[in-house]
């Protein structure tokens, strides 16, 4: 049986920047593409991640202990 091919929809191109792990200033940045279009960015740093669409000027800062908890809300949903 011919196996089916799956289009892929969703890209990611990422930038590392490290000077030192434990310095401030040590990130990395993923650009998220759906379909070719670029959907936005997500930047990962030491304190928190920061979150910015494709159309807007300012970043959504987003402390880790709230990302966590927004991450275990999805999964008591998904359930």
């Amino acid at each position: 049986m011919p196996r089916k091919r799956v289009r892929k929809k969703h890209s990611v191109k990422a930038q590392l920047q490290v000077m030192e792990l434990s310095k401030a200033g040590t990130s990395l940045e993923l650009e998220i593409y759906a379909a070719k279009q670029k959907i936005g960015t997500l930047t990962l740093g030491r304190g928190s991640l920061y979150w910015r669409g494709r159309s807007h000027r300012l970043w959504k800062r987003i402390a880790w202990t709230r990302f966590a908890e927004m991450m275990d809300d999805l999964a008591y949903e998904q359930k």
